[in-house]
């Protein structure tokens, strides 16, 4: 019985997601995160910094977008605009055709929550929770049923290849094993945009291998990424390239 009820969950969520694909490809008319005109002045004065200068940027549905810029470049800030972790001094951001900027505190939790995932360099795993427990939290935000949740972080766990490793605290899986937790935990509600900020900067090269192989899968099965790193040999596995220089967008070239 909890097997069938099991592949039942597991059938309506790969049903969801091809919906949820098809959809976003009929509206791809409509960028997944627009950025225009976008400013952003740290301090005032003498003391203002000049973070964003005026920026442009469009990130479609499916793409796989790399940002590289030299430290103080502005990349670290569109990526917290994008994120909904700040906002634009001037100039407007819009996520799936909707205006970012003047939402207040609790619009943009929600947003972060429903549509947006994070990976970051250091993974902000719950040291006492389980990887099954940590792929869990964000459903109880969004309000999943109860009876859901378990066999959706299950299925988020097989899929990046840690079906064995699910009773594991952090302490106990490798550094590549808990970034595959937080990419779980990042794509379980079915981001729109899923943001990956130096997602392999504390990795060896063979856990960073392995850890872009895992963004290329998820990027063939429709889900849009953001990719902010400063190592070419992760850019160059990006669908496009876009590089910073004092708040501007200077360049975006396709990869081959």
């Amino acid at each position: 019985m909890l097997l069938k009820v099991h592949q039942f969950f597991k059938q309506q969520l790969f049903k969801e997601v091809n919906q949820s694909i098809l959809a976003n490809q009929k509206n791809s008319i409509i960028p997944v995160a627009k950025l225009t005109n976008v400013s952003k002045n740290y301090g005032d004065g003498l003391l203002s910094v000049k973070a964003l200068d005026n920026l442009n940027l469009e990130v479609n549905q499916g793409d796989y977008l790399a940002v590289m810029g030299a430290s103080g470049s502005g990349k670290s800030t569109a990526m917290n605009i994008l994120g909904c972790l700040d906002r634009p001094s001037s100039g407007s951001y819009q996520l799936n055709g909707q205006a970012i900027e003047d939402l207040d505190d609790d619009s943009l939790a929600e947003i972060r929550n429903k549509e947006l995932g994070f990976v970051f360099q250091q993974f902000h795993l719950m040291p006492d929770a389980t990887a099954l427990e940590n792929v869990i939290l964000p459903m109880i935000y969004a309000g999943f049923p109860s009876n859901q949740r378990k066999i959706l972080a299950e299925n988020a766990l097989e899929q990046v290849g840690l079906a064995e490793r699910m009773n594991n605290r952090p302490n106990q899986l490798s550094g590549g094993q808990q970034q595959r937790v937080a990419i779980a935990r990042a794509i379980i509600n079915k981001p729109s945009l899923l943001l990956a900020d130096e997602p392999t900067g504390a990795l060896d090269s063979s856990t960073t291998e392995d850890v872009l192989n895992l963004f290329e899968t998820l990027h063939k099965q429709g889900i849009t990424i953001v990719l902010v790193t400063h190592e070419d040999e992760v850019a160059n596995r990006a669908k496009r390239i876009a590089k910073f220089n004092d708040g501007k967008v200077i360049s975006i070239v396709a990869n081959k």
